[in-house]
């Protein structure tokens, strides 16, 4: 599946571990998919056998990836996060639990005074998460 002209997909490069990015998110939330991967061929820019580029969806949501064949100075910052809301407690403990491992907490999970339950951590690819509980 090829995204849609005109619309806004959030795109994430790797450094070498794009589908095993994709494979971990795609484990953890429900209606949850890799939709396609190209990879990169023998003599071709990137690593023979990584991603060239590839589309997976995060409970609906469209996400494109890459392993980038140029090795850059950057890398994921946790001024750009993904946001999720859930909608039980069982599934931000599970979310948090999953992404910190091996990553970073930004914001434990707690009560702040702007939701009553809240973690913000930076998972082991680098790519940041807020997770928030919807209020019942």
């Amino acid at each position: 599946m090829k995204p849609t002209p005109h619309k806004i997909t959030t795109f994430l490069m790797f450094d070498g571990q794009a589908e095993e990015a994709m494979n971990f998110y795609v484990s953890l939330f429900e209606d949850s998919e890799i939709i396609d991967i190209t990879r990169y061929g023998p003599n071709e820019a990137g690593k023979e056998g990584s991603v060239l580029q590839a589309t997976f969806s995060l409970n609906g949501q469209v996400f494109m990836c890459i392993d980038s064949s140029v090795k850059h100075d950057f890398t994921f910052t946790p001024s750009i996060s993904l946001y999720v809301t859930c909608q039980t407690e069982e599934e931000i403990d599970r979310l948090f639990e999953h992404l910190s491992e091996n990553g970073t907490v930004l914001m434990p999970l707690s009560t702040y005074p702007f939701s009553a339950k809240y973690g913000w951590v930076q998972d082991k690819f680098g790519v940041s998460w807020q997770l928030n509980l919807v209020k019942s």
